[in-house]
């Protein structure tokens, strides 16, 4: 029976493959990660893409790969594939694809389509790579394998398609967070295409009307009454809350929410507002240190009284990050790390400084240039590790201020600063590095 795609497929089908380079006509995106709850048809939609690739991509001697950690779920994408070529005999009588026990190949020019289980070492070359539920991998070892090795196809397809999951250190909540990133625009990536359908940050999970927000496939492949039961089970034994929320809802339910609300945020941007604007006015220098391995930071702020209420301005803030952080990174869990700093190294937005930890006296002459155009009236200051740079800010006036970070001192200026981005009183320049930032910041109650 034929499989009518829905719109929410449509669009993920038509971007992942109708967006191409003008020039080259290849694809533009390497990557594309879905992330969908249960019964939402990705097996179906998988398995679509995987033989598209295999047998209509126009590349010859195509390695097409159903990965997963377990021969059961590489088989979910595998098997529908391997069912719509037996029951469709004018699909393998026009590509000449043989359909065998446990793969599929094109004796023509050698293509194959086969399942993958674990990791599969190094010596592949992938055309398509299919990765089905992402969140059950403990580690990226498949996912970088497959990418690693497509080098020499000319428009190879990364497909991770996935429900939420528990493991928030594991590689497919990282590779969510480089989608979330990529989309609000504070680290580009061209080649990364990403959807995830879930609920909005302060939605009633037990409130039937969220179902239709995370289930684009709902009434199709999945039933509103099936969902809603699973709600009201929910609702009434708290132990299964947690499963409903994570495979109905698409809720990583051990992440931490964050403060503030980038839509928000991202509605202060304002990338006309230059230095020069501020010329003469005082100036706040807050800085956050770290001296090895971590990002280095210098945030300007000036502040505006208009209409009886204080506008707050961050403009041109400056960041430090030492050579090693960014090019000498030989764990895996620091690999992401470093390719976003290298992204933003190539934006112009972040300093390299050589060695393995930043020089502080970088970051004191950028102080003392700042202090040229807007005199300093304080630069507050973490007192971790800053003894000497804050002796060195004391000696040129800038008056440092230490701020412990605690409930004390940071509770009142992080509910003014939400307030102030809620209500449009706030104005930054939108510096990736600082979006990034501002969406990692996490409350904490006071006990």
């Amino acid at each position: 029976m034929p499989i009518t795609l829905e719109p929410w497929q449509l669009f993920v089908i038509c971007c992942a493959f109708g967006w191409v380079n003008k020039g080259t006509r290849l694809r533009r995106f390497r990557e594309v990660y879905t992330e969908i709850p249960r019964k939402n048809g990705k097996s179906a939609i998988s398995a679509g893409v995987a033989l598209y690739c295999f047998a209509c991509d126009n590349e010859f001697g195509a390695e097409v790969y159903s990965g997963a950690t377990t021969e059961k779920q590489a088989w979910e994408v595998f098997r529908p594939a391997r069912l719509m070529c037996k029951r469709t005999p004018m699909l393998t009588e026009a590509f000449g694809i043989e359909v065998n026990a446990s793969n599929m190949n094109r004796p023509e020019d050698g293509a194959r389509f086969e399942p993958l289980i674990g990791n599969p070492g190094d010596g592949s070359s992938p055309h398509c790579a299919v990765v089905d539920e992402y969140h059950e991998h403990a580690t990226d070892a498949l996912y970088t394998t497959m990418l690693t090795g497509m080098g020499a196809r000319r428009q190879p397809l990364m497909w991770a398609i996935t429900t939420a999951g528990y493991n928030i250190e594991g590689p497919c909540y990282d590779k969510r967070r480089e989608v979330i990133e990529m989309l609000n625009g504070s680290v580009p990536n061209d080649e990364l295409f990403g959807i995830i359908y879930t609920v909005d940050e302060g939605d009633d999970w037990t409130d039937p009307q969220v179902l239709e927000k995370a289930n684009p496939n709902i009434g199709v492949s999945v039933y509103r009454e099936f969902l809603l039961s699973q709600q009201q089970r929910a609702k009434n034994n708290a132990r299964l809350a947690n499963v409903f929320k994570t495979k109905h809802l698409n809720i990583w339910v051990s992440a931490r929410s964050a403060y503030f609300n980038l839509v928000s945020w991202q509605s202060c941007e304002d990338k006309s507002l230059t230095l020069e604007q501020f010329e003469g006015q005082p100036c706040i220098l807050a800085f956050d240190l770290a001296r090895k391995l971590d990002m280095n930071s210098m945030a300007r702020l000036y502040t505006r009284e208009i209409d009886g209420k204080t506008h707050y301005y961050s403009v041109a803030p400056r960041f430090w990050v030492p050579y090693d952080t960014v090019y000498s990174v030989e764990k895996n869990e620091d690999r992401r790390t470093a390719e976003r700093f290298q992204k933003w190294v190539e934006m112009g937005v972040l300093t390299v400084t050589d060695g393995a930890e930043v020089d502080y006296r970088y970051i004191l002459e950028e102080a003392k240039a700042a202090n040229k155009i807007s005199p300093v009236s304080e630069s507050p200051i973490d007192p971790f590790g800053a003894t000497g740079l804050s002796h060195d800010l004391a000696d040129e006036d800038l008056n440092p201020v230490t701020i412990v970070q605690n409930f004390a001192n940071m509770s009142d200026p992080m509910k003014e600063l939400e307030a102030a981005i809620e209500s449009g009183r706030f104005h930054h320049d939108g510096n990736p590095i600082m979006t990034w930032c501002i969406g990692n910041v996490v409350g904490k109650n006071m006990p």
